[in-house]
Order: C-alpha cells, then sequence, then structure tokens
C-alpha cells in the first residue's frame, strides 16, 4: 500500500479512480484530482508548501513533487506527465504538459499549456516555457514551436497511464 501520511496537521486527499504504487509516497498538504497516478518510488511531499494537482496527471517512477518553505507552492494541471526521474519543485505546470524523463523544472517556473520540457532538461527558477513549444537543455532554452494536436497527445499519454495503472489495480485505503 502507497505511503499516505499526514504532516502538519495536512492529510493527502485524491478525487475519484486514483491509483498510487505500493511504495510511492504522498505526505501533507497534498491534493490531487480524479484519475490520478502516481508511481514505483515517486515522492509527491507537500510537508513544507501545497501540491495542488488537476485530472488525469501521472507522477512517474522516481519522480519527485516538492516545493519552498513559505515561498513556492507546486501547482500541476490537467492531463499532465511527469517522466520518470523528473523533479518539479514550487513550480507552475499549466493542462496538456509533458515534462520528460530525468528532467529539473525549478522554483516559481512556469510550464504553460501544451509545452514540452525535454529529457534532461533543467528549467531554471524564474522560466516562463511558452504554450506550444518544446524547451530543452542545461540551461534549458526554446528548440521550436509545436503545432496544437499536442493536447490531444498529452491527453493519449494520461489516459494511457490509466490504462496502465489499470493492469497494478488493488483497493485504495479509506479516504479520511
Amino acid at each position: 500500500m502507497a505511503i499516505i501520511k499526514k504532516v502538519r496537521g495536512f492529510s493527502p486527499t485524491y478525487g475519484e479512480k486514483c491509483w498510487f504504487a505500493d511504495n510511492a509516497a504522498l505526505l501533507g498538504e497534498v491534493i490531487l484530482g480524479n484519475g490520478c497516478t502516481v508511481w514505483f518510488g515517486a515522492v509527491v511531499r507537500g510537508d513544507v508548501n501545497t501540491i495542488k494537482i488537476g485530472d488525469n496527471t501521472n507522477i512517474q517512477d522516481n519522480a519527485t513533487i516538492h516545493g519552498t518553505y513559505e515561498v513556492a507552492a507546486t501547482r500541476i494541471g490537467n492531463n499532465v506527465s511527469i517522466g520518470h526521474n523528473a523533479i518539479v519543485h514550487g513550480c507552475t505546470i499549466e493542462d496538456h504538459v509533458l515534462i520528460g524523463m530525468g528532467s529539473i523544472v525549478m522554483d516559481n517556473a512556469v510550464i504553460k499549456e501544451g509545452a514540452m520540457v525535454a529529457a534532461g532538461a533543467v528549467v531554471l527558477s524564474g522560466t516562463v516555457v511558452e504554450s506550444q513549444t518544446i524547451y530543452a537543455g542545461v540551461p534549458a532554452k526554446w528548440v521550436k514551436n509545436i503545432a496544437g494536436e499536442n493536447r490531444e497527445m498529452m491527453v493519449r499519454i494520461a489516459g494511457n497511464y490509466q490504462k496502465y495503472a489499470s493492469w497494478f489495480q488493488d483497493e485504495l485505503p479509506k479516504k479520511e
């Protein structure tokens, strides 16, 4: 069963049809929408600031979601895929975004709707990744604009992770 732990008086909350891997950790002030999945070894640690995640978002294996105490909360939208080993820290990620494997998104960065952060990229604090663009590199820079069909791809990827989760489906603990 996933680690779901109350911290500083805050318990994680989640919507319907969510799935959490046995060794995923959801700690503190974490709010997830419907249809979210949190994969093996992923940590969503709302101990020092709020983490709010929309519907149909997947946090893949070994990803870390965190914030900065009294400075930077984390907001993640709908139909977002956070790739394996990514670090998402105190930033805003809008709807229909892909955060690539092993990438880092730092405090006060904003990833706008339909954007992609390439695998291994480092999005520095305060960077704004514009809608429908790809950013890559260290530090992450604009690579190219991408077409509007990106939104449908993000919905498809998010849907795939719901399907994958069904292969592992267990009963979640009762909500508090």
